[in-house]
């Protein structure tokens, strides 16, 4: 049995793991398609798609056969960041995506995992993520999905379709930043909940 405070990583080999992993190593790929846009459009929607896909197949796994692990806790929503901050970064290389895209996506996740390892390191606390958060996730996939997808003469569209999306972001932002600053009444040990996509 392992020691208290040590990860028993046999038991972290599960298959929604793997498949993060694998997703992982996948958004390097998706990005080499999405730079050689557009000759590559095809090749980099299935990518972006086959990467999303298998998010919500491993997230479905994990919660069907009960195969929930600390390292998946960790892993998943770190793969979705780099998957999500890699495309954004992708498009705005290829002049699909206006800069403040990324800069919004990339200032945020600073903020939560600077926010989240105080939480956790002082008080304990880990915050979850609630139907906000997930529903910013979704459409930002629709967002990043559309932008590779239009055609030519409609890229001044894509803009737009990351208004809603963005600005469920910050108030799901603005909802960790209340839950830090009040998670002292919960007391220690104990989760949060805030809309952390």
């Amino acid at each position: 049995m392992p020691a208290e405070g040590h990860i028993d990583w046999k038991k972290q080999l599960t298959l929604p793991n793997l498949l993060s992993l694998l997703r992982l190593v996948a958004v390097p790929f998706m990005a080499r398609e999405i730079y050689h846009y557009p000759e590559r459009r095809v090749q980099a929607v299935v990518f972006f798609v086959a990467i999303w896909m298998t998010d919500m197949l491993d997230g479905w796994i994990a919660r069907r056969f009960d195969q929930v692990s600390d390292v998946g806790k960790v892993l998943d929503p770190l793969v979705d960041k780099i998957f999500q901050v890699t495309t954004a970064v992708m498009l705005t290389v290829i002049g699909r995506l206006p800069l403040w895209v990324p800069c919004f996506l990339i200032a945020r996740e600073l903020v939560m995992i600077i926010g989240g390892a105080l939480l956790y390191s002082r008080r304990r606390i880990v915050v979850h993520s609630r139907w906000y958060g997930r529903l910013t996730t979704v459409l930002l996939v629709i967002a990043f999905a559309l932008a590779l997808i239009l055609p030519d003469h409609q890229v001044h569209l894509i803009p737009a379709f990351f208004v809603a999306p963005l600005l469920l972001s910050l108030f799901a932002m603005l909802s960790y930043i209340r839950h830090y600053l009040n998670a002292g009444k919960n007391g220690n040990g104990k989760s949060a909940e805030a809309g952390v996509p």
